[in-house]
């Protein structure tokens, strides 16, 4: 077993925050938990709130990263985590401890990012869509959802302060986020290219693919044998219908 995640490993994702304060907050969190790397989707620059609430963590303003969008933002980590503050019934939810325990399961190199959405509108459809792991983090009462600072805070003590020990890592490294994306869309051409893609279910296979590739925690390996065993499968039946063909001609 394991005693906690290593903060090093940990990223915090903020996909187009509001309010400049609520992104100093969640830096002074992380500073708290010694996460150190912030990465920033759909900003340009930070404004100078920002640096006023994040007492005593300066230095994780001054080394965060910002990126054009939230693909760009993960690729390079090999779980990504989404935090939703509803109860979704189109994407299977875990709690915060269950997805710490998650975490703890991946290769002690494997990067980890928490992504945390919007303060009024959270994260989209299609941003939860790219998590391998979607958590909740339940609160008493009417209050819809926590202070994005208080989000972030909440999720990285569950994570580097677990109650209990978690469970201990895998040793074979995963592929990345790109990696895990690229895996679906080779699986979706492959279906496409034996005909199983249709104008009416292109967009909900290509949706399905991407969440099953992303949920899967695959290998390279892993990778390789269930798209060369899909190919194979799929070849049967185009054998078939091509045999008939010649049979027929020849008839």
């Amino acid at each position: 077993m394991s005693a906690k995640i290593d903060p090093a490993r940990l990223a915090v994702v903020l996909v187009r925050p509001d309010s400049p304060e609520n992104i100093g907050l969640a830096a002074r969190g992380m500073a708290n938990a010694g996460v150190a790397d912030l990465r920033l989707v759909g900003l340009d620059r930070l404004e100078a709130p920002a640096w006023r609430t994040a007492i005593h963590a300066e230095a994780v303003l001054e080394a965060a990263r910002t990126f054009p969008s939230l693909d760009e933002a993960v690729a390079d980590l090999r779980l990504v985590l989404g935090s939703t503050a509803r109860v979704r019934h189109d994407f299977p939810l875990v709690s915060l401890t269950d997805a710490a325990a998650r975490a703890a399961e991946y290769p002690a190199a494997a990067r980890i990012g928490l992504v945390f959405g919007n303060e009024r509108t959270g994260l989209t459809q299609a941003e939860l869509g790219r998590a391998n792991v979607r958590f909740h983090i339940p609160q008493a009462g009417r209050q819809p959802s926590y202070n994005l600072g208080v989000a972030v805070t909440l999720a990285l003590h569950a994570f580097v302060f677990p109650p209990g020990p978690l469970p201990s890592p895998r040793r074979e490294l995963l592929l990345t986020h790109a990696e895990q994306a690229e895996a679906g869309r080779r699986f979706r051409d492959m279906l496409d290219s034996f005909g199983f893609m249709r104008d009416t279910n292109r967009a909900f296979i290509t949706e399905k693919m991407q969440d099953i590739f992303f949920r899967m925690a695959l290998t390279a390996k892993d990778r390789d044998v269930i798209l060369a065993m899909f190919r194979k499968a799929l070849e049967g039946p185009r054998e078939r219908r091509s045999r008939k063909r010649t049979v027929k001609e020849r008839s």
